[in-house]
């Protein structure tokens, strides 16, 4: 039995679709309301973890680090997961994205990691203005909030999420106006979406790219963003278009990838208008195919991943 762990429904059904329509027996793990224990004896063949990280913006908090337990009682019971333990650590923290930057020698902001938001001026000291403040654990452009000088970062108490850590770093011009999302599967490249912000939000969420108005007078303020849930009345459909990264651009991706034990996922990167470096911002463990896919990028995502599974069941018998 194939097991999908995942906490937003909506985000999945089209591969719930095309499993049930090819037949392939799964169960749908809420990781919002998990059970289960050392006796376990009715474990999966195969996990795939679709956990989401901006669950704590919906209220799913409670799944973020029992998933992390949970994908652990797995591989240590044997079960193959695809984006398990190690991915999934590096999906929770922008922290250890830094250091995989790093390690593998690709461009990115600089920034610093704090954990109490009185240190965030201080972190800031001798980065270029903008920053922004984000959670260590983020997700669709959760709770990150811009600061355009040190004066308006003074004194700011950002929130810092739910471990209470964050990354207060350089806010870099993009190229063009645009971002560049690089889908991997499986250790190769499965194909680039460029996507155009509109700077009202730092939700690029490619699968259902939308905002939620604050339910206050005045609506959102500078700093406000939603997180991409799929119910929301209020959707804000960005430009996207299939992109060609070049060489260098998908080989730091799939360095990227392998370093965090990444089966299949996003890698984010813009090319710095001041000085023409690609850099790389953010790692997507948890990365829905862009919508429309088929006009997109020319052809279905979602079958080729089930493809993949179908490949990663054989094996696990």
């Amino acid at each position: 039995m194939l097991a999908i762990v995942y906490e937003h429904p909506e985000w999945f059904k089209l591969l719930f679709a095309e499993l049930e329509r090819r037949g392939i027996a799964y169960e749908r793990v809420d990781a919002a309301r998990l059970l289960f224990g050392p006796d376990d004896t009715n474990l999966p063949t195969l996990a795939v973890n679709r956990m989401s990280p901006s669950a704590w913006k919906r209220g799913h908090g409670n799944g973020i680090f029992a998933v992390k337990d949970y994908l652990a009682h797995l591989e240590m019971n044997g079960v193959p997961v695809v984006n398990g333990g190690r991915a999934y650590e590096v999906e929770i923290s922008k922290s250890r994205q830094l250091d995989l930057f790093r390690r593998e020698s690709v461009g990115y902001p600089r920034a610093r990691v704090i954990n109490h938001a009185s240190r965030a001026a201080e972190a800031a000291e001798g980065l270029t203005f903008p920053v922004v403040v984000k959670p260590n654990i983020g997700g669709s452009g959760a709770g990150i909030t811009r600061f355009d000088s040190p004066g308006e970062l003074a004194g700011a108490t950002p929130d810092l999420g739910i471990d209470g850590t964050g990354l207060v770093q350089e806010f870099l011009p993009a190229r063009g106006g645009s971002i560049v999302r690089v889908e991997i599967l499986d250790g190769e490249f499965l194909y680039a979406i460029r996507i155009f912000p509109d700077l009202s939000s730092f939700n690029l969420c490619p699968a259902d790219i939308c905002r939620v108005e604050e339910d206050r007078p005045g609506g959102l303020s500078r700093g406000d963003f939603g997180v991409c849930p799929a119910e929301s009345p209020v959707k804000k459909q960005l430009r996207i278009e299939r992109a060609d990264p070049p060489p260098e651009a998908i080989d730091g991706a799939l360095r990227l990838a392998k370093a965090a034990s990444l089966d299949v996922g996003g890698i984010e990167y813009l090319v710095n208008d001041r000085t023409g470096e690609i850099c790389f911002y953010d790692i997507n463990a948890l990365s829905n195919f862009v919508t429309d896919a088929v006009n997109v990028v020319g052809f279905d995502p979602t079958a080729r991943f089930v493809d993949y599974l179908e490949r990663r069941i054989k094996c696990a018998r």
